[in-house]
């Protein structure tokens, strides 16, 4: 078990809170290299954290005191189950609205892990970094159909994938599919060479990429051969029936109405499918209506059907890009 309080928290006299480990091997992780772990989590919280020995001693404002000692505490217990600690999983728990780390009075350490949401991949366990992210998970395990809606950046298409991958090799479907609208992002590509494969693989990139996140690359490629996973451009889909399969569709933004009308009814017994799209960022021709808007509109209030958003807070890659997109959400609402 980790360490006692040795300054009580409740006593906002006390000017710090000293927190002791009993493994000095996972405190070293802990720390992470350099101490850039605690470096991270002064940075977010306006905090000092000096490190004694084996012990952590956190110097700020109370409440920041007592939120280091939660975010401390979290990562200590990921550790001491044998899981790894990456900047992804500090800034998640950072985010994520935790409930105090120990009971009053006796010091002990609450499960954290008894509310949270993980999903296990080959490779990796994924855990959702924002509410609405979690919100959305929680989502792609109940629902059979679920819609994931916000800027880039939030996670849609990669805990889809991650949610898929996982469904896939615990049993519950027996193949992924997943597509895209082979839609030009404002750009003339002209011819490109190759078979049909070459040309659509560009546009497919980002998908190979979050497979390769969560299976090992040489999986990846077997399954592939086998049709286990198939990566498709949307206009694919047309005539088929997907059964027993986990399905998503990215970019959903890109879908014409008639496209999304034809995805949607290609789902089948067993599947489950999952459309993620930013409205902010449709590339169809001027006139052309978005099929991901047009689903917005008539399917809310459709049992089985869930709706998920994100916003600009949620975004989980550089802090900028976040910064990037609250300035562009300001002009359109004064254009607007």
């Amino acid at each position: 078990m980790p360490h006692e309080v040795l300054s009580p928290p409740a006593d906002h006299d006390v000017p710090e809170i000293v927190l002791e480990y009993p493994d000095n091997r996972l405190l070293v992780e802990l720390c992470g290299e350099f101490d850039r772990n605690l470096s991270q989590v002064e940075h977010a919280l306006h905090l000092q954290i000096i490190r004694r020995g084996n012990q952590l001693v956190l110097m700020g404002e109370p409440q920041a005191r007592l939120k280091g000692m939660e975010v401390l505490d979290t990562l200590y217990l990921r550790l001491e189950k044998g899981q790894h600690i990456e900047p992804g999983d500090i800034d998640g728990v950072l985010r994520m609205g935790q409930q105090p780390a120990r009971e009053a009075g006796n010091g002990q350490m609450e499960m954290f892990a008894s509310s949270g949401v993980e999903i296990e991949t080959r490779k990796k366990t994924v855990r959702p970094r924002t509410d609405a992210q979690k919100s959305y998970v929680k989502a792609l395990f109940d629902h059979e159909l679920a819609f994931g809606i916000g800027p880039a950046g939030t996670g849609k298409t990669y805990l889809a994938v991650a949610v898929g991958v996982n469904m896939m090799i615990s049993g519950h479907v027996d193949k992924m599919i997943l597509s895209r609208p082979a839609v030009e992002a404002g750009e003339r590509l002209g011819f490109l060479p190759g078979d049909m494969k070459d040309k659509v693989d560009p546009y497919m990139q980002p998908l190979y990429d979050a497979l390769n996140d969560f299976l090992p690359s040489k999986q990846v490629q077997k399954m592939l051969e086998e049709k286990k996973i198939e990566i498709a451009p949307l206009a694919f889909m047309r005539g088929r029936t997907l059964s027993n399969a986990f399905v998503v569709l990215d970019e959903a933004q890109n879908a014409t109405t008639m496209q999304m009308k034809m995805f949607l009814t290609r789902l089948g017994e067993g599947s489950r499918m999952v459309i993620t799209g930013d409205r902010s960022q449709i590339d169809l021709p001027r006139g052309v209506q978005s099929g991901l808007r047009e689903a917005e509109s008539l399917l809310p209030g459709v049992e089985g059907i869930s709706f998920n958003y994100f916003s600009a807070k949620d975004v989980v890659r550089h802090p900028l890009v976040a910064r990037i997109i609250e300035a562009y959400d300001a002009a359109d609402a004064k254009s607007g």
